[in-house]
């Protein structure tokens, strides 16, 4: 079954919101064993609007619509899409109770033309909207299936999933599953070069190196008429892949993170960590907070920007600094052993650098990072040389800290 995507907002068109919802529906589609053959953009304009649909309706047997299903002037989506099938919009009674319901429960005052929200095309499918005000529809026509989603990301993955996925599940005559393995430590061309013979090989299941900022990522993708038969198609290629990445590859998952990774693995090991840092500035604690769990293994960090504070907090010596200056091998070594000892941790990460953009000499450029590790048996540093942004350098610094992390983990579990 094919299917086109038409995003609907000027705000899209202008540059002005990243369009996150096209790529949630073509991963699905996939997923189901659809095909998403085009995706189209169109401002709220009606008529360019009927014009996007009359021609994706000549090519396409389904037509997934998000946007313009709001309660503002400009929202036009329901009743362009109504009109293009030749159905009038009616009162739909639950979501208009629903709608009264929200706004009392809040206790906010309803302006009257947030009522059209609840006026739907005549014998569509209601999608309900647990995360918002705008249900969403599905149409049958002659002309194409359409299925109208609210803009907001926030209320269209759970419509998505919760309400047209179980819709769409049907229509499927095969599936599509996709694995996809993050990998660290090993640059884009390298990895791509050890796995090529599979990817010129390939029929199905399919692999396909996508690089991601400081990391990249394989997608492993089988078709198959079962869930269970496409598992097993991947199950192979998914064990050659690793065979010849090796720790690379750190983790499976579409969302899957470094620091959720790191967090499971101190967790399990039963470890703590801390960071002292410089160049990123926090971004290492930031990471790490950010995954449920982290209070189990992080409880302190330290961010010493000057050299006072790395003297004063962390107890780098006044002669190291002097001698070597803070982005050093040696002050990265003396930064973790003091940090470690400090927040009585098994293990402490260091990082300094120049993240630029100014700041570099031909000696020390920017994009020069150290980072230091201590642990039971292990004091030792890195030298990195970075390139882009202060942001893009300042996240690879950040991944290459917790990977270090992991990889004295991972050699832990090997004892």
């Amino acid at each position: 079954m094919n299917f086109e995507i038409i995003s609907i907002g000027t705000e899209l068109l202008l540059g002005q919101i990243v369009n996150t919802n096209a790529r949630d529906i073509s991963q699905l589609l996939s997923e189901l064993g659809m095909n998403v053959y085009y995706t189209t953009v169109v401002g709220d304009n009606p008529e360019r609007l009927s014009e996007a649909l009359e021609i994706a309706a000549g090519r396409a047997d389904g037509i997934i619509t998000t946007g313009g299903l709001g309660p503002t002037k400009d929202d036009l989506s329901k009743e362009t899409i109504a009109r293009f099938c030749g159905l009038k919009c009616v009162t739909h009674e639950e979501s208009k109770r629903k709608l009264i319901e929200i706004f009392e429960k809040q206790g906010r005052y309803m302006p009257k033309n947030n009522l059209k929200q609840a006026d739907m095309p005549e014998g569509c499918i209601v999608l309900k909207n647990e995360f918002g005000t705008a249900p969403g529809a599905i149409i049958e026509t002659d002309k194409a299936t359409i299925i109208m989603l609210p803009g907001p990301p926030s209320e269209m993955k759970p419509m998505l999933l919760n309400e047209v996925r179980p819709y769409l599940e049907k229509l499927a005559d095969s599936v599509i599953r996709s694995k996809v393995l993050r990998v660290f430590g090993v640059g884009e061309s390298a990895a791509e070069e050890k796995v090529n013979f599979l990817i010129e090989n390939q029929t199905n299941p399919t692999i396909a190196p996508y690089a991601k900022p400081g990391e990249m990522e394989f997608r492993l993708t089988a078709k198959a008429e079962t869930e269970s038969e496409a598992d097993r198609l991947l199950k192979p290629l998914e064990e050659k892949v690793r065979e010849i990445l090796g720790d690379c590859v750190y983790a499976e998952g579409e969302n899957a993170s470094m620091q959720e990774t790191v967090v499971k693995l101190l967790r399990e090991q039963g470890k703590t960590v801390t960071f002292a840092e410089s160049c990123t500035g926090g971004l290492l604690a930031k990471k790490i907070t950010e995954i449920p769990g982290s209070s189990e293994c992080f409880n302190c960090s330290y961010v010493t920007y000057s050299n006072e504070q790395k003297e004063k907090i962390l107890g780098v010596s006044h002669e190291t600094l002097k001698s070597y200056g803070a982005v050093s091998s040696q002050t990265a070594l003396e930064m973790c052993r003091g940090a470690r000892e400090a927040a009585d941790a098994d293990i402490a990460v260091s990082v300094t650098g120049i993240a630029g953009p100014g700041g570099g000499t031909p000696e020390k450029p920017v994009g020069l990072v150290y980072i230091g590790i201590c642990a039971d048996g292990l004091w030792e540093s890195k030298k990195l040389l970075l390139n882009g942004s202060r942001d893009a350098i300042r996240e690879r610094t950040s991944l290459y800290a917790l990977d270090a992390v992991r990889r004295e983990l991972i050699k832990n579990n090997s004892k």
